[in-house]
Parts: structure tokens; sequence; C-alpha cells
């Protein structure tokens, strides 16, 4: 094959129809729920973009399936990460003048660009429901979508009182379509689950009645520098089959159970971040 020949073979699209059939074939249920972190990138070409791939995970979802992704904002906080790498090597004055520019979080209009294209699909798609939460909020399709994502603390990012709560009650399925465990929210509640987990302060730009103000409160200290070691266990687990691996698009895809995520990493971070204490 001429490498003309083998670029044309590379470059054709894939198609919401043949996305729908692969995520099907992974293992994705019909009617359930299911919470996806996904790449764009990592998806290759597809006729349709984004919003294609949202489809095709609605199409296999069904009528009565329910989509979840994470739509959070570090852009509009200056205790994340993102604000940190924004000010490096800024002096005091344009660090200030980064925090005056930080748009507070609006759950009907803010945009989470660092999420990737197909949650942004996602969230904008018409019927979309977003919880509350002004750093971490999720946004979902589906008719137990309210029920998720409705009762969100703000001041509990991924905890018990976080749609995560919801997702391990009714037993939904996680998947990473072209990511890596690195990203798995579902980890952040095992988080929660072990003995006496640390706690720091955070800070955002939220609205109150109009009023622009910066807001600070306490919850735990989240930390995903060790989940990318976590996953790879976790999917060593029960003999290899806790979770399914296919490919979907161009993208690796990992498929497994939320409850299963949790309770793994709850004991995993129970033990081995105690060890390193």
């Amino acid at each position: 094959m001429s490498l003309t020949s083998a670029s044309c073979v590379l470059s054709v699209p894939h198609h919401r129809d043949r996305l729908a059939d692969q995520l099907s074939d992974l293992g994705v249920e019909r009617n359930g729920v299911l919470m996806v972190h996904a790449s764009m990138r990592a998806m290759g070409t597809v006729g349709g973009g984004a919003g294609a791939v949202a489809g095709a995970l609605r199409d296999v979802l069904g009528e009565d399936g329910t989509l979840i992704v994470p739509a959070f904002t570090p852009e509009n906080s200056d205790t994340s990460p993102h604000y940190r790498n924004r000010v490096r090597g800024l002096g005091v004055h344009a660090r200030e003048a980064v925090r005056a520019s930080m748009p507070p979080f609006d759950p009907a209009t803010s945009p989470a660009p660092s999420m990737g294209r197909i949650a942004e699909a996602v969230r904008l798609t018409p019927g979309a429901v977003r919880s509350a939460h002004p750093q971490t909020s999720f946004a979902a399709l589906g008719p137990l979508a309210g029920k998720l994502v409705g009762h969100h603390r703000p001041d509990c990012h991924l905890g018990e009182e976080s749609p995560l709560r919801g997702l391990y009650d009714v037993q939904a399925q996680v998947l990473l379509l072209g990511t890596g465990f690195d990203s798995c929210t579902a980890f952040h509640l095992g988080e929660y689950r072990v003995p006496s987990p640390p706690h720091r302060t955070y800070r955002c730009v939220v609205t109150t009645r109009g009023d622009r103000h910066w807001w600070e409160y306490e919850d735990v200290a989240l930390d995903d520098s060790d989940f990318a070691t976590l996953g790879a266990e976790f999917e060593r687990t029960d003999d290899g089959t806790a979770v399914r691996t296919g490919t979907v698009g161009s993208a690796t895809a990992r498929l497994f159970r939320f409850t299963d995520a949790v309770d793994f990493a709850a004991r995993w971070l129970t033990s081995q971040r105690a060890a390193h204490l």
C-alpha cells in the first residue's frame, strides 16, 4: 500500500451508527446510567464531530438511559492547579488582574472547556440538566438526570452529597473513552470514604443575588496524583474481568461498574496513602 493510500484509509471518518455498535459490543447497558470521561482527540476523525459521539452514547443507552459527564470549572478558582499554572511567573499586580477577570459561576452559561468537546456537547444538548456546584458540577441527559444532579451541596465537591453518591446507589457504569484512570472521577468518592481524610480550603467566584464575590469553603483535599497507579491495580482485579476494554472509533475504551471502582479505591487509598504518611 502506498503512503497516499494509507493516509486515505487512516482518514476515513467514524460514524455515529458504528460508534453506537462498538459501545454496545463493549457492554454499555441499554436503559442504564453511564458516566463518561472522553477525549475527542483520541476518537480520531468522526463524522459530525463531538455531537455525533454524544449522540452515539445516547443511542446505545436508549430513551430510558441516562448519560452524565463532568462539567467542572477550575477556571473560576484561585485555589486550583489551573489557576496556579495560569499565573506562574506573574507579578502581584498581574495575578490580581487575572483574579479580577474571572467570571462567576453560572450553571446555565458557564462553559467547561477543560472537560473536553464531548462533555461540552452533552452539556449544551437541549434538555441537559446541570448541578449547581461552582467548581465540580455535572451535566446529565435522560430520565434520571434531575435526580442525579439536582442535589449537589456547594461545599461537597465529589463526596456523599454530590452526584457521585447517586451514581453509586444506582450502580452506574463508567466509560473512559480515550482517557486514562487519572481522570476517573469515581475514585474521588473513594477518597471521601477513607477514614479521616485530610481537608483543605477552596475558593472560587460566585454570584449571590446578582453580586459577584469570592466564596471560601472547606472540603476533602482531592488528590489524583496516584490515580493512574490505582487504576492499573484496579484493572487487574477479578483476574482482569472488572474492566472491559475495547476500541471505540480510534480510542481505547474502558468500561466498569461505578461501585467496583469506588469500593476498590477506598480500600486501596486507605492502605497505600497511610503507608506513605
